[in-house]
């Protein structure tokens, strides 16, 4: 037990004041657990922990309490709506039998005009709870922030996955049918290993997203006429299904362009399945696909007749976990497109007019006259010049 005269309160107090304190306090005394005052309770006095241990905490929503501060014996609690005459901003409660010193309002209003060096103690000791309470919203904060991180990761991987196990799902009910014909059971399997394969992609994707891995991979020369027609042949079943007209607009150039395929497949995927999602409320949705070449770049645009992106939304929609119009969007698929055009060697944007669609355009660079037959990503280089805004 400690002294009155010997608590963190009383100890720059003269022994007049001392005995000020001793005359007006009133003792009282908590059992485990119970509550000494609650949050928005009137701000009568302090308290001064003779003997025992306090917690202050609050509440910030249902069911959810932040510990504030965890009080010893010889220190005092309960100041703050004291001096400023508002109520309760936390809830006190007693962690063991406590033995407690009460001082009304009246009484510490009193000490302050006859003891100057008490005010300027007072504010210390505010100054180091606000310290140490801020540090440890710090950390909670940022201990919430990595569980929602790791919540918004998990609903990623459930979302992205899901369409290609729904494939290799309907894929082995085909390949098991008794009267199936064996070119029927080889097409069903080729489709079950090129979706393992996407899905083993999609998660080297986020393992690298997430650790930053530099890539390391060689890039082969592509003919990219051949790649977007594989591109659309995956597309046309599921814009089948939802009903979305996939058009073409104009010639794919007949050329070869250095990429990774299988990750720029995730590319066209992330886009066209947003693109498909942002139009899956609209009358005669259409996604079309348009290519050219200028200045040394082969450009792809991919526009949908979508809502459209708010201005004020544009700015950040490459920024990781940045999501909009999805009810249980990640953010984390527009970044990997970002990412892997950069990769890549390329750059993209977006365009959008509210109720007219979205349109997103990327670019890769041709290969110069000199290329040999094969190059790394270290060897592509990182500058890439602006995007023009429309197809010639």
């Amino acid at each position: 037990m400690v002294p009155l005269e010997q608590s963190r309160f009383c100890r720059h107090l003269s022994a007049g004041d001392q005995r000020f304190v001793s005359d007006h306090a009133v003792e009282y005394r908590y059992v485990a657990g119970q509550t000494v005052f609650l949050e928005g309770d009137d701000g009568n006095g302090l308290y001064i922990i003779l003997e025992g241990r306090v917690e202050i905490y609050a509440q910030s929503g249902p069911g959810r309490f932040h510990v504030l501060s965890r009080m010893e014996a010889g220190e005092y609690f309960g100041e703050m709506a004291t001096f400023d005459g508002g109520a309760r901003s936390a809830t006190a409660k007693a962690m063991s039998d406590c033995h407690l010193a009460f001082l009304p309002v009246k009484t510490v209003l009193e000490l302050l005009v006859r003891s100057p060096l008490l005010s300027a103690s007072l504010v210390r000791d505010a100054s180091i709870r606000m310290r140490e309470f801020n540090g440890r919203f710090l950390q909670e904060s940022l201990n919430a922030e990595r569980v929602q991180m790791v919540e918004r990761l998990a609903g990623t991987i459930v979302h992205d996955f899901r369409n290609p196990l729904n494939v290799i799902g309907l894929a082995a009910d085909i390949a098991a049918e008794a009267d199936g014909s064996p070119e029927v059971r080889r097409n069903a399997r080729d489709r079950i290993r090129k979706q393992i394969g996407f899905l083993n992609q999609m998660m080297q994707e986020l393992l690298d997203f997430t650790r930053s891995v530099p890539p390391r991979a060689i890039l082969p020369r592509v003919r990219y006429a051949v790649f977007i027609q594989d591109i659309l042949e995956e597309l046309r079943p599921d814009a089948l299904r939802r009903g979305v007209e996939l058009r073409v607009e104009g010639e794919v150039p007949d050329i070869r362009l250095r990429f990774d395929p299988q990750r720029m497949t995730r590319v066209f995927n992330n886009l066209c399945q947003n693109a498909f999602d942002a139009m899956s409320a609209l009358p005669q949705p259409r996604l079309t696909l348009r290519f050219w070449l200028e200045a040394g770049f082969a450009t792809t645009e991919i526009s949908d007749s979508g809502c459209g992106i708010p201005p004020e939304h544009r700015p950040h929609i490459f920024e990781p976990f940045f999501t909009f119009g999805k009810a249980h969007g990640t953010g984390l698929g527009l970044a990997i497109c970002d990412r892997i055009i950069r990769e890549n060697g390329g750059n993209i944007e977006v365009s959008s007019d509210v109720g007219t669609g979205a349109t997103f355009r990327f670019r890769l660079p041709l290969l110069s006259p000199d290329d040999t037959d094969r190059i790394t990503l270290a060897e592509m280089g990182s500058t890439v010049p602006p995007l023009v805004t429309k197809a010639p």
